[in-house]
């Protein structure tokens, strides 16, 4: 029985492919172990969102030569469709696998034996026209389920489209199907994740459903207590998005809401399909049906043409928005988008800088959300997430509660009253009803 190991790199959308795929080789008898377990096969999904992440796949490929010098490496993920004739020219790959093979890659790879030189398959990202169903399962207790895939916006500064093709999604039917599934195995939520979420409904080149649709069918599966969505563009986020949330069952109030840039002019040369005031107009509507609703953000510093106006801007606009967290990138320049060739390139030292002070504005912002829900019995769901003695869960608006470990509560849903915020800056609880839910 060989031995396949798996590494992700990038997004949970990665997570929910690698599982996967992780699957369809323990259907075909390989067994599947950690990434320093001696493996005959290393299979790494890789990111191409940043330079960073490129960096990342030619670090982890010779971690994996050291470890099994004779193993078989295989390269799949965005990284992979964009640049294989470069990754295949790694020291130590042996195969390349693009958008629209790697879910195929048992059967292209049959035996897993390595060769002269290494393989690439990898067609025209325009080739990857089927949607295929992923989640990630044993894993973690969420489970992440892509329910889209592709995008068909243009940014300037990204490059999925290049890397994933076209949006396309799963039906609502299927996706009910995987919800149960999914229940059978005791998760006790679900992550609904895709390249651009909410633009849910495309098949064959054709938009024949809606998110607000799905999110209302899947508010009924029995089995899964809570349904989180991962990331919802402004722009589609609707009020009866908003409003179906707020009465909601089973999804919990959580939105995370790309912004980018605070500065409209930034948005525009970004091709953002929004401007800042749409973007207060969504925060306010979730705010005024779910003043407990966690908002995290995405924003890009260093995008060419951001002054430091534009970048105070941008500061004083998340400052004074009622949000809760900040994920901070840093802009870098990728090959074949607008952006990379645009003037007004903003020196390193200075993206950094910005970097640094939203960092420090995100601290800030989780510290007075969870400031604000001090006193509040919540539901919290605690995960196999140990240290130094303590687990850890989330709530349902996404507070990091800390509690002491107790093997029972793992995967289990728990009453409590959020206490006081300790020195790591996790929330404190105490049980406000002894008992757990159960299924």
């Amino acid at each position: 029985m060989k031995k396949v190991a798996f590494y992700t790199l990038g997004c949970k959308l990665n997570y929910s492919e690698t599982s996967t795929i992780s699957r369809a080789f323990e259907e075909k008898g390989y067994k599947k172990v950690d990434f320093t377990d001696t493996p005959d096969i290393f299979i790494i999904n890789t990111c191409s969102v940043t330079e960073n992440a490129d960096k990342k796949c030619h670090k982890i490929v010779r971690e994996a030569r050291g470890i099994s010098p004779d193993a078989y490496v295989a390269i799949i993920g965005c990284y992979a469709q964009l640049k294989p004739k470069e990754i295949s020219e790694i020291p130590g790959v042996d195969a390349v696998l693009g958008a629209a093979e790697k879910f195929r890659l048992v059967e292209l790879l049959d035996g897993f034996v390595r060769k002269p030189q290494p393989e690439v398959f990898a067609s025209e990202v325009d080739q990857a026209t089927k949607f295929n169903t992923s989640y990630s399962i044993n894993d973690r207790t969420r489970t992440f389920l892509k329910v889209q895939d592709g995008c068909d916006y243009s940014c300037t500064f990204c490059t999925i489209p290049l890397a994933r093709g076209s949006s396309r999604s799963d039906s609502i039917e299927n996706i009910l199907s995987t919800a149960r599934d999914i229940a059978k195995t005791d998760v006790r939520e679900i992550v609904l994740t895709g390249v651009n979420t909410g633009d849910f409904g495309i098949q064959q080149g054709q938009r024949v459903e809606r998110f607000i649709d799905l999110i209302k069918a899947l508010d009924n599966i029995e089995g899964i207590d809570r349904f989180r969505i991962s990331s919802i563009e402004p722009n589609l986020l609707t009020d009866d998005i908003i409003e179906f949330v707020a009465q909601s069952k089973r999804f919990v109030p959580h939105f995370h809401i790309p912004l980018q840039s605070g500065s409209n002019k930034i948005l525009k040369l970004m091709r953002r399909r929004y401007l800042r005031e749409l973007y207060i107009e969504r925060v306010a509507k979730i705010k005024a049906l779910m003043p407990h609703c966690c908002v995290g953000v995405d924003v890009i510093v260093g995008f060419p043409g951001e002054t430091q106006e534009d970048f105070l801007e941008t500061y004083k606009f998340l400052n004074e928005l009622d949000i809760s967290y900040l994920h901070v990138f840093t802009y870098s320049e990728r090959e074949n988008t607008p952006a990379a060739s645009m003037a007004g390139t903003v020196p390193g030292n200075q993206r950094s800088d910005r970097s640094k002070m939203l960092h420090i504005l995100s601290d800030k912002k989780r510290r007075k959300f969870y400031e604000e829900n001090l006193g509040r019995n919540s539901t919290v769901l605690f995960e196999n997430d140990i240290e130094n003695g303590m687990m850890h869960g989330f709530t349902e608006n996404y507070i990091r509660v800390s509690a002491k470990y107790d093997p029972i509560l793992i995967n289990e849903l728990k009453h409590v009253k959020l206490l006081n915020i300790n020195d790591q800056g996790l929330m404190e609880a105490e049980d406000v009803q002894t008992e757990i839910f159960a299924h």
